[in-house]
């Protein structure tokens, strides 16, 4: 006789994988469906360029308003510095995305109208959870060549990334699709988190 205690809380336990697969909220939808990053060979560091290199980053870039909080302080790339992580808005093409201001005063840029790390989207309107993902934390890429929602018994201990300094986490608000941006080998990189 099976345990009907059992069959609730199993039952209860795959609602989230379900509702997160059967999410049809907007942007960004090319992100669910794609493959995860880690099927890829590594990437070319990052261009940082504006989209408009002519024009002065005061002129055409502004500290989102939208986005709440919109600004954070963490050490991405391990020089014991702190580095600001601002949510930006590009006000030639209304697009977002980051402004990394690294400890030691460079500025990188993400998004904003250029592809964000080849993950098939370029604007960061979508983002409703900004945060730090802490320096140790262990993440995965959590979807498979499929599209389906992967449990951390699915992944090899060799796909797990241990952080090597602070990253960002980013995520749809009450649904499906982020990521955690981090450092790693001199260029930024991602970590795909449904």
């Amino acid at each position: 006789m099976i345990n009907t205690r059992f069959l609730i809380l199993s039952f209860l336990a795959a609602l989230p994988i379900l509702s997160c697969q059967n999410e049809k909220k907007d942007p960004p939808i090319n992100q669910i469906t794609r493959k995860p990053s880690y099927h890829k060979k590594a990437s070319q560091p990052q261009e940082s360029h504006l989209p408009n290199p002519n024009l002065n980053t005061k002129d055409i870039i502004v500290l989102s308003q939208k986005h709440s909080p919109n600004s954070i302080s963490c050490d991405l790339d391990g020089d014991h510095l702190l580095d600001t992580v601002n949510i930006v808005q590009n006000t030639e093409n209304k697009k977002y995305g980051l402004e990394i201001i690294f400890g030691n005063k460079k500025v990188d840029y993400i998004g904003m109208g250029k592809d964000i790390l080849g993950q098939g989207f370029d604007d960061l309107d979508w983002v409703g959870v900004f945060e730090k993902a802490p320096k140790g934390e262990l993440y995965w890429n959590n979807v498979n060549d499929d599209g389906d929602i992967m449990s951390d018994e699915d992944v090899k201990e060799s796909d797990k990334i241990k952080l090597p300094h602070d990253g960002i986490f980013i995520h749809q608000e009450e649904a499906c699709g982020g990521g955690v941006i981090y450092w790693r080998d001199g260029k930024f990189d991602w970590i795909q988190q449904e």
